[in-house]
């Protein structure tokens, strides 16, 4: 059974940073593409950034380019996601995601079959 599990959420003021993980198991993720997606109060769930097996290419939303840097250690099944310069925009429940296929580039949330229980991250102005 896939398991994923975020951590590293939290509160911090504008400007800071927060570091979110996620460890997967149940199986192996190496040729999937992994990712976050987030959500805010009232809102839909939205694509933040993937990443394909290989470590490239990388894919973010465009509010979050040069401030947010996905990585993944495929070895450990673990994918991670720096965010700095963090806004109140930010705000939201991130979530761990897996693709339904290999090397997918999608950022549909159709398109990924396993999420986890999600970890928020909030950011105070």
């Amino acid at each position: 059974q896939v398991q994923l599990v975020e951590s590293g959420g939290g509160l911090v003021q504008t400007g800071g940073f927060l570091t979110l993980s996620c460890a997967a198991s149940g199986c192996s993720f190496a040729f999937y593409t992994m990712g976050w997606f987030r959500q805010a109060p009232g809102k839909e769930r939205d694509f933040v950034a993937v990443i394909r097996w290989s470590g490239n290419p990388t894919y973010y939303t465009e509010s979050v380019k040069s401030r947010f840097t996905i990585s993944r250690h495929n070895a450990k099944n673990t994918v991670h996601l720096q965010m700095n310069s963090l806004k109140p925009e930010d705000t939201a429940v991130y979530y761990c995601v897996v693709s339904v296929r290999p090397s997918s580039t999608s950022r549909s949330v159709a398109d990924f079959g396993s999420w986890g229980q999600g970890t928020q991250g909030t950011v105070s102005s």
